[in-house]
């Protein structure tokens, strides 16, 4: 088939390589977000996917929205025979949708109609699953409720981000994602409604989301900070500054201390939850690196009974 490829960010890019590397479709064009400001000069740099598209000689449309009539003209041009998707990042509208004859068929990081939204893959590991994967689905109107194509399941590790666990989906879905393209022209894979049961809608995660609850259990902490990492960052305020948590470990056998309240040794570091302490292993003070919790507490020297979150 021919294909225009939708997506932007860096977990994007494997599956743009596996239809490249596919040897039966042509990626013809991709669609992406404008350049954004990014570092400390805040110079307009072009998405993760451009590079690549632009790496291997490909056209880059980058509308500022998908409903502009030159990026619609160019794309009935063009005449793809289906756009895969990817985290593009902007909402298709139905006369886009209506250009490809197989229409947008797109990469989704959970297993739906489970977590449908902006956040599957941080909402999953803050809700405690045990089992997550990627779905690929023709795109409608509603919010990730097409029908499905396929899916592949991921096993949730004890100690793993959302970083982590992006990362490994991102690669497992790009093979899924070509052999749907692979079904779709050959006839063989048709689409299945989503069950009405089950839905569950995964928001994109506000800072506000990623604020630790020092009376919450230890394990909703700890999910938090491993959901919350490495985007927005999970945090809590220490002497009224911001501190972000970048790792914590559960310790089912300390229970004396209260809700945020701190507890140093030699080298390490443990706070109070709702029900055991947590060990803070990395955090990240206002204005700096992320380093050791035990570092950061030397430097700060912390008193009896200081606690965190105010």
């Amino acid at each position: 088939m021919k294909l225009v490829f939708a997506g932007t960010p860096e977990v994007a890019v494997p599956a743009l390589d596996a239809l490249l590397d596919s040897g039966r479709h042509e990626v013809v064009a991709v669609v992406t977000r404008p350049d954004a400001p990014a570092g400390r000069g805040r110079r307009l740099v072009a998405s993760p996917v451009a590079q690549r598209a632009e790496e291997a000689g490909i056209e880059v449309l980058k509308p500022a929205r998908p409903r502009e009539p030159e990026f619609l003209e160019r794309l009935r041009e063009i005449g793809p025979d289906c756009c895969p998707v990817v985290a593009y990042g902007a909402l298709l509208p139905r006369v886009a949708l209506d250009i490809p004859a197989h229409g947008w068929v797109n990469l989704h990081f959970s297993l739906l109609p489970a977590w449908r939204g902006a956040a599957p893959v941080q909402h999953s590991l803050m809700s405690g699953d045990e089992i997550t994967g990627a779905s690929t689905f023709l795109i409608e109107e509603g919010l990730d409720s097409g029908p499905v194509y396929g899916t592949v399941t991921e096993t949730i590790r004890p100690t793993d981000t959302s970083g982590d666990l992006l990362t490994r989906l991102a690669f497992a879905g790009a093979g899924l994602l070509a052999a749907t393209m692979d079904g779709i022209a050959d006839g063989t894979l048709k689409a299945v409604p989503q069950p009405a049961d089950g839905v569950t809608l995964a928001p994109k995660i506000s800072v506000d989301d990623a604020r630790v609850d020092w009376a919450a259990p230890a394990l909703r902490v700890d999910r938090v900070v491993r959901g919350c990492t490495p985007a927005p960052g999970a945090w809590t305020t220490f002497r009224g500054e911001r501190l972000k948590l970048v790792q914590v470990s559960p310790v089912p056998d300390r229970t004396d201390l209260a809700p945020g309240q701190l507890s140093v040794g030699k080298n390490d570091v443990y706070a109070g939850t709702g029900s055991h302490a947590v060990e803070l292993l990395w955090v990240q003070a206002q204005g700096k690196k992320p380093m050791r919790a035990a570092d950061w507490a030397r430097g700060v020297r912390i008193a009896d009974g200081e606690t965190l979150g105010g």
